[in-house]
């Protein structure tokens, strides 16, 4: 198995489909970087799906730089996290970093100017890892621009905290499940639904219940 498999499955079909609509150059998107290792994989993926395709890839990974913020309301399930969890050491993360940009601040901030900002290639792939319903949704207003040149006409999607056990019990009404849900709500044209492929499989990994497309 691959590591972050489902980063390398939401990357190679997002950069299928824009070779199709003959693009050159596409974006990957991590929120929620911590130590970095998804970052990381990422790039070892974009290296491989280059070579494949003859597309390259941006990777940018958003952070707060000093871990989780404190948590805004019951949806955020403060039973679950805290302040200060998943904390960076953003000095190191860089030197070991062969080309993801790091953008870090508040996501409610960084993902508002992002696209002015950074100009960046059609997004095609992007993970979600902010555990907190508020700081998702902060994320998901991106989406809300109607700036098209910055997104594939589907994206593919990986979101985190949308299964656990029975202590994180997640559920429509509170996290990243309840950020869907309400996206879904307010944008009449651009829906996240679920990825409904691996239904095919004969075999099950975790993450193919976290896949989703936008």
């Amino acid at each position: 198995v691959l590591p972050y498999s489902e980063y390398a499955y939401g990357m190679l079909h997002g950069a299928r489909l824009a070779a199709k609509l003959g693009l050159k150059r596409i974006s990957v998107i991590e929120f929620g970087v911590a130590g970095g290792n998804g970052l990381l994989a990422a790039e070892a993926h974009a290296l491989k799906i280059e070579k494949e395709l003859d597309i390259h890839i941006e990777i940018f990974g958003f952070d707060t730089g000093g871990g989780l913020p404190p948590p805004v309301d019951w949806r955020d399930m403060p039973y679950m996290f805290a302040a200060g969890n998943y904390c960076m050491d953003a000095d190191r993360l860089r030197e070991r970093l062969t080309r993801a940009k790091l953008v870090l601040g508040d996501v409610k901030e960084t993902c508002k100017s992002f696209l002015a900002d950074y100009s960046p290639p059609p997004i095609a792939f992007v993970s979600f890892d902010l555990d907190y319903y508020s700081s998702t949704t902060h994320a998901l207003d991106m989406f809300r621009s109607d700036a098209d040149d910055y997104f594939l006409p589907r994206i593919f999607l990986h979101f985190d905290d949308v299964i656990g056990n029975e202590i994180a019990l997640y559920n429509e009404f509170t996290g990243e499940l309840a950020a869907i849900h309400d996206f879904n709500q307010s944008q009449p044209d651009c829906k996240i639904a679920e990825n409904r492929t691996f239904r095919n499989y004969d075999i099950s990994q975790p993450w193919y219940h976290q896949s989703y497309i936008m």
